[in-house]
């Protein structure tokens, strides 16, 4: 049997830290005593893309939460670049270069797709330039381009993701955070998110992809997380950890 040092995958111990563009020390997150992060660290360095799975309940999206000042947590350090993002209100990551795409897409149902794409850069003032960003989305999304004038309550749920995907790119992040984006998608589907993350990679965005979908994590990123229980008990090279026994049992059914 393969061992997992074959394979450059190991086993995490709380001593490890290193530095990144994203720096994430012992991160905790509870709910009313009940410990749902139990002290991670990982980086995500520029221009890397990162994956971070696990079953339902594990933690990952409340780690992302975490991150991004949505949820309350306890952590010795939390950098993106020179800014310490434990002092930065949640309202304003968006200002730092880091794009949101949250788990159940929560676009605005109510508004036109254009409207909703709009709304992703309200940061900016919206003036030809902000035009422009929205046709290149259209580029990356033809499907939203010949919808930008219906609600966008009234799209399916793979284009409501593409929207949630394009609405973050509105702000022209540097880091794209993306929690559990194939959530009730198609294989199909499945495989477009996979190409334009893939696309965002080669364009040299920085990628931190929260996903149960461990295959679609595997080929989106070249450096992942497991997660279980609020802790992160392995960690290495997607190609490494794809061919690991256990890793192959228990999340990809083989």
């Amino acid at each position: 049997m393969t061992t997992a040092d074959e394979l450059n995958v190991h086993f995490r111990t709380p001593s490890e830290r290193t530095a990144g563009v994203l720096n994430v020390e012992n991160l905790k997150v509870n709910y009313g005593g009940v410990a749902a992060v139990r002290g991670i660290s990982f980086q995500v360095k520029e221009g890397e893309a990162i994956g971070i799975i696990g079953a339902n309940g594990a933690g990952k999206s409340s780690s992302l939460k975490a991150i991004l000042g949505l949820v309350k947590r306890n952590v010795d350090a939390l950098t993106y670049g020179d800014v310490d993002l434990s002092s930065v209100a949640a309202e304003n990551i968006i200002r730092h270069g880091i794009g949101y795409v949250p788990e159940g897409r929560q676009i605005f149902g109510g508004l036109s797709v254009e409207k909703n794409l709009f709304l992703g850069a309200y940061t900016k003032r919206w003036n030809d330039a902000t035009r422009k960003e929205v046709e290149a989305i259209y580029e990356i999304f033809p499907v939203l381009g010949e919808m930008k004038n219906r609600l966008s309550g009234a799209l399916s749920g793979g284009q409501q993701q593409m929207l949630a995907i394009g609405r973050a790119l509105m702000s022209k992040p540097k880091l794209l955070v993306l929690d559990e984006p194939s959530m009730g998608l198609s294989p199909k589907l499945v495989d477009e998110v996979l190409a334009v993350i893939n696309r965002l990679r080669g364009e040299g965005m920085s990628i931190l992809l929260v996903e149960q979908n461990a295959k679609l994590t595997f080929e989106a990123t070249e450096h992942c997380y497991v997660m279980e229980n609020g802790e992160i008990v392995m960690e290495g090279r997607a190609d490494d950890l794809r061919h690991d026994p256990r890793v192959r049992e228990i999340y990809l059914g083989i």
